[in-house]
C-alpha cells in the first residue's frame, strides 16, 4: 500500500478499528444492525482498499443566460438544473453560518468524517429502533453530490445515492481525501453551489432567485436560515405551500443552532423567531416559450438561435449533445437581436396585417458584412397554446382543425425544418449574378415578348407550349427590348428566361447555393442536382422555397459588395469562466465570411437593383421600377427586388442600403394555395421601407459604389 493510500485511508481505518463503522452504517441505513454483523474490521478494510483513491468531480450543470444585443436585456435562460456558480465571498455571511449550523456544527473540527457525530447517531438510532439521525458531514454530503453530478449512467447515479454500507464507506474515504486537498472554505463554496433547495433550484444563486428574487449576498438572517433548512428535505419544508408550519419550524431550528454555535446573538435569534416568512417567488424562464410577455415577439428569434446552436459542431457531435450543452454549459450569450430595430419591425408588420389573419406577414433584418440577424418580426404570438386559434385556412380540413394563428411556435422566418415559401421573381437576382459573373454586362439586351417559347422541357400545363415551357410577363407594357437595368427593375419574366438560357440555369442554381440557399423539399433537392439543374428553367422565376433569413442574407451580401457571411444570431458567447468560447482557433461568435462573388459583380447587380426602388441606376437607364415607393419612403440610397408568384400565392420585397438589408413576405404557411391577392402585393414593400427608414434615422447616409465599365457596356 502506498504512503498516499495509508494517509487517505488511515483515518477511516481508525474508525473501523474503533468499532464505529457499524454505527456509521447504521446511522444512514434503515435495515437492522444484524444484517451488517459480517462486516467487521477485515471486511471493512478490504472494502476500503478497493475503493477510488480520489474523488472525480465533473463540472456541475449550470444555467445558460441569453441576452439581447445590448447585453442587458435578458431574452431567456436554458437549463436542466437552474444553477449559477457563486463565490463564497459573494454570499451572505448568514448563509455560510446557517448551513454549517444546520448540517454540520463540527465542520471546522473534523477531517471529513466526524467520529463524535457517528457515535451520537449510532446511540440515537439504537434508541429509536431505526434511523432518526444521520452521520454525514458537510464534506460527505458534498462527496455524494459530486458523485451524483458526475454520474454518466442511471446506475452510477443510483450507486451515488443508494442507502448501502458500501456507499457510506466510499463517502468516508473520499471525504477524507477531499479534506486533504481542499480548504474548508472551498468545500463550503462547492457544497452551497451543488445543494438542491427545491423548485428546480440547484445552488445558492438559483435558490436566492427562486425564493426571494435577490442575489445570495443580499440574504438576511431569516432568509439564509430558511434556505439552509431546505437542504435536508426540500419538499417537506417547502415554504411556497399554503401550510408553512413545517418550513417555519425548520427555519427556527436552524436559527437556534446558529445561536448555540454563537454565530448570532440571543437578541438576533429572538427577532428572527418573530419574523414571518416573506417570499418573493420567481419562476426563472427556461427555453424560448418562457421569453417575457413584454418581448414575446423575440420568441421566433430565440427559436432561430436555438436551431443555430444545434448546428454548431463546437458544442457536441450531435444536435442532441449540443442542446444538452446549451442547457448545462453555463454560457453567457449576447445575441444579435437589436431591441430598437425589432420594435420598429414589429410595429410595421402589425400595421399591415394583424395577428388574427391566417396570412403570415414577417420580416428579417440582417447586417451586411457580419451576417448578424438584427430582427425577426412576424404577426404571430410565440406560444404553444392553440386553443383559441382560428380555423385552418384549408377548408378541406375538418371544422375543428385549428390554424397556426395567432399562436404558434413554427419557425416561420427561418431555422428548424420549415422549407419556407416560394420567393417568386426575387430569384432573378441569381440569374443576373450568374450572367454578370460570366462576363455579360448590364447592357446585355434581348427583345422580350409578352410570351416566350423557351428551350426548357416541362410537363403539360398552363405555361407550356407543347413540350416547352412558355412563361409570360405580368403586363404587356413590358414587351420590348430590355437590358439588365430595365429587365430587373420591371421584373420582366421573358427577359430573364432568355438571360438564363444564355448563361445556363445550373449556373443560377449554383449561385443561389453559394449565397446560402438550401433545398429542403424533395422536389427542390432533385431539381438542384447536377443531372437536373441545367433544365430547371422555372428556377429564375422563384418556384423554389426559401426562408426570409436566407433571402435577407442574399441581399446583405450584395450590400457588402459580394462578401457573404453566414447568418449569425450571436455577438458573443462566453464560458462560465468569462473567456470567449472558441472552436479550434476561431471564436464561435465571430462572423464567418468570404468573398462569394467578385466586388464588381456585386456592384453591377446593385446598380440594376437600384432601378427597382425608384432610386435610379448610376450607370444606365431604368425605365420604371416595380417598387418605386421604397425610395419615396426611405429617401436615401436603396436597392432591392420584389417577388410574387403565379396567382399571388406569396408577395415579397427585399431591400438594402450599405448598412442594412431586410426581407419581408406575406403568405399563408398553413395553406400555400391560399392566395394573398393583389391587395397585399405592396405590403412587404412598405414594411421594409418604413423599417429601414426608422432603423437608419440617426445613421449617416452612405452611397453605393457604381460598377466599373467592364460590366456596364459591351
Amino acid at each position: 500500500m502506498t504512503s498516499r493510500r495509508l494517509t487517505v485511508a488511515g483515518r477511516v481505518a481508525l474508525l473501523i478499528r474503533a468499532g464505529l463503522i457499524a454505527g456509521l452504517v447504521l446511522a444512514g441505513l434503515s435495515y437492522p444492525f444484524a444484517a451488517l454483523a459480517g462486516m467487521g474490521v477485515k471486511a471493512g478494510s478490504e472494502a476500503l482498499e478497493n475503493m477510488p483513491e480520489q474523488l472525480t468531480e465533473a463540472p456541475p450543470a449550470q444555467t445558460t443566460y441569453v441576452y439581447a444585443a445590448d447585453g442587458k436585456t435578458l431574452l431567456t435562460m436554458f437549463y436542466e438544473e437552474h444553477r449559477k456558480h457563486t463565490a463564497l465571498a459573494d454570499m451572505s455571511p448568514y448563509m455560510i453560518k446557517a448551513i454549517v449550523a444546520s448540517e454540520d456544527a463540527r465542520f471546522y473540527e473534523h477531517n471529513g468524517v466526524d467520529p463524535k457525530g457517528v457515535a451520537r447517531a449510532f446511540v440515537a438510532n439504537q434508541k429509536a429502533g431505526g434511523v432518526s439521525q444521520g452521520a454525514s458531514t458537510l464534506t460527505m454530503q458534498y462527496v455524494r453530490m459530486a458523485l451524483r453530478d458526475s454520474a454518466k449512467t442511471p446506475s452510477e447515479a443510483l450507486e451515488a445515492t443508494e442507502q448501502t454500507a458500501t456507499r457510506k464507506l466510499r463517502e468516508m474515504r473520499l471525504a477524507v481525501e477531499v479534506e486533504q486537498r481542499l480548504s474548508k472554505d472551498e468545500i463550503l463554496e462547492r457544497y452551497l453551489n451543488a445543494a438542491y433547495y427545491g423548485h428546480r433550484a440547484y445552488g445558492i444563486f438559483a435558490a436566492s432567485q427562486v425564493f426571494f428574487s435577490k442575489a445570495p449576498r443580499d440574504l438576511s438572517l431569516t432568509e439564509a436560515a430558511l434556505l439552509a433548512g431546505l437542504v435536508k428535505a426540500p419538499s417537506a419544508y417547502d415554504p411556497a405551500t399554503k401550510d408553512r408550519r413545517a418550513a417555519l419550524e425548520r427555519r427556527n431550528y436552524v436559527i437556534d443552532q446558529m445561536l448555540k454555535m454563537n454565530a448570532i446573538t440571543a437578541e438576533q435569534a429572538a427577532t428572527a423567531h418573530r419574523t414571518k416568512i416573506k417570499l418573493k417567488l420567481s419562476t426563472p424562464p427556461n427555453d424560448c416559450v418562457s421569453v417575457s410577455p413584454k418581448h414575446n415577439d423575440w420568441g421566433f428569434f430565440c427559436d432561430y438561435f436555438k436551431s443555430w446552436w444545434r448546428e454548431q459542431p463546437a458544442f457536441g457531435r450531435t444536435p442532441q449533445e449540443r442542446e444538452a450543452e446549451l442547457r448545462r454549459g453555463g454560457y453567457r450569450v449576447v445575441t444579435s437581436i437589436d431591441p430598437k430595430i425589432q420594435r420598429y419591425a414589429m410595429r410595421h408588420v402589425l400595421e399591415k396585417e394583424g395577428r388574427r389573419s391566417p396570412f403570415a406577414h414577417g420580416q428579417v433584418v440582417v447586417q451586411p458584412g457580419t451576417g448578424r440577424v438584427l430582427s425577426m418580426a412576424v404577426n404571430r404570438t410565440y406560444s404553444l397554446d392553440q386553443e383559441k386559434n382560428g380555423r385552418h385556412s384549408d377548408r378541406r380540413q375538418d371544422d375543428d382543425v385549428k390554424g397556426n394563428y395567432p399562436n404558434t411556435v413554427n419557425p416561420l422566418l427561418g431555422g428548424g425544418d420549415m422549407a419556407g415559401y416560394q420567393a417568386g421573381s426575387t430569384f432573378k437576382i441569381f440569374t443576373m449574378l450568374a450572367a454578370l459573373e460570366a462576363g455579360l454586362p448590364l447592357s446585355t439586351s434581348f427583345y422580350s415578348p409578352q410570351r416566350f417559347v423557351s428551350r426548357y422541357i416541362t410537363a403539360p400545363g398552363p405555361a407550356t407550349c407543347g413540350i416547352h415551357w412558355c412563361p409570360k410577363n405580368s403586363s404587356e407594357s413590358m414587351t420590348g427590348t430590355q437590358n439588365m437595368w430595365s429587365g430587373f427593375g420591371k421584373s420582366v419574366n421573358t427577359y430573364f428566361v432568355q438571360l438564363e438560357q444564355r448563361v445556363g440555369a445550373d449556373k443560377a442554381v449554383r449561385m443561389a447555393e453559394r449565397l446560402g440557399l438550401r433545398w429542403r423539399t424533395a422536389v427542390d433537392k432533385r431539381l438542384a442536382t447536377k443531372e437536373h439543374a441545367s433544365g430547371w428553367g422555372a428556377f429564375t422565376l422563384g418556384v423554389s422555397d426559401a426562408t426570409p433569413v436566407e433571402i435577407a442574407n442574399v441581399f446583405a451580401t450584395l450590400a457588402a459588395e459580394g462578401r457573404y457571411c453566414e447568418p449569425l444570431p450571436v455577438i458573443s458567447i462566453r464560458d462560465p469562466d468569462g473567456s470567449h468560447a472558441v472552436h479550434g482557433e476561431r471564436l464561435i461568435a465571430e462572423p464567418r465570411c468570404h468573398q462569394a462573388v467578385k466586388t464588381n459583380v456585386a456592384r453591377a447587380a446593385t446598380d440594376a437593383a437600384r432601378c427597382v426602388t425608384g432610386y435610379g441606376a448610376a450607370r444606365g437607364g431604368c425605365g420604371w421600377g416595380t417598387s418605386e415607393m421604397v425610395y419615396g419612403v426611405l429617401q436615401r440610397p436603396v436597392a432591392g427586388k420584389s417577388g410574387t408568384t403565379d396567382g399571388n400565392k406569396t408577395a415579397w420585397f427585399s431591400g438594402y442600403t450599405p448598412q442594412l438589408a431586410a426581407s419581408a413576405f406575406v403568405a399563408d404557411p398553413d395553406n400555400p394555395e391560399h392566395l394573398v391577392g393583389s391587395g397585399r402585393s405592396t405590403m412587404s414593400k412598405y414594411t421594409v421601407a418604413q423599417t429601414l427608414r426608422d432603423a437608419l434615422e440617426d445613421e449617416p447616409e452612405l452611397r453605393f459604389t457604381p460598377p466599373s465599365d467592364k460590366l456596364v457596356w459591351w
